[in-house]
């Protein structure tokens, strides 16, 4: 398909974006926290994609999609820097049968995971995104960031702990009231 893509077969390049669509909404929406954006950053990305595929195989990326991640991940870098946004990430929705006191306690446990995400600094965001979220590799990671795989395993480790502190910080300061 990106072969195909590249020698400028547009339905080739559709398919990309059908298999890839649901990968690059949810990395933008896990970075902003903002449904619209997300859809945005995706479609620009799709957009620069296309723009770039001539130079895909000559960048040294490994797959298609850890190429694309990066591409995601910038574009959602820049429309967040232009949009100085700071909301909290909508609820996350739950499945039936679960008892309305047990579904706000989850709600209130996702809201404050996907705030501490969206507090910690862009680089390390984006890695725990990818690898947690995503399921991308540490190599595919490395890839789609354009950074060495010790980087990637030292901001997931700093990710990880940084999220442990202030939800463990959360939870004292909730129990305390």
């Amino acid at each position: 398909m990106v072969a195909r893509s590249q020698q400028g077969d547009k339905e080739a390049f559709t398919e990309l974006v059908r298999r890839y669509q649901r990968l690059a909404i949810s990395i933008a929406y896990r970075m902003s926290g903002d449904a619209m954006l997300a859809e945005d950053a995706a479609q620009e990305a799709f957009l620069r994609a296309w723009q770039r595929l001539a130079s895909f195989e000559h960048r040294g990326a490994g797959s298609f999609r850890a190429w694309l991640c990066r591409i995601v991940t910038n574009m959602t870098t820049d429309l967040l820097r232009k949009a100085h946004l700071t909301a909290p990430m909508e609820a996350l929705s739950l499945p039936g049968g679960v008892c309305p006191d047990e579904a706000h306690l989850r709600q209130e446990q996702a809201q404050a995971v996907q705030a501490a995400i969206l507090r910690l600094p862009e680089a390390s965001r984006a890695t725990l995104i990818l690898r947690e979220y995503e399921g991308l590799s540490y190599r595919e990671i490395s890839e789609a960031l354009g950074i060495p795989m010790g980087t990637v395993m030292s901001r997931l480790n700093y990710a990880r702990n940084r999220l442990r502190e202030e939800l463990a910080s959360q939870q004292v300061s909730e129990s305390a009231s």
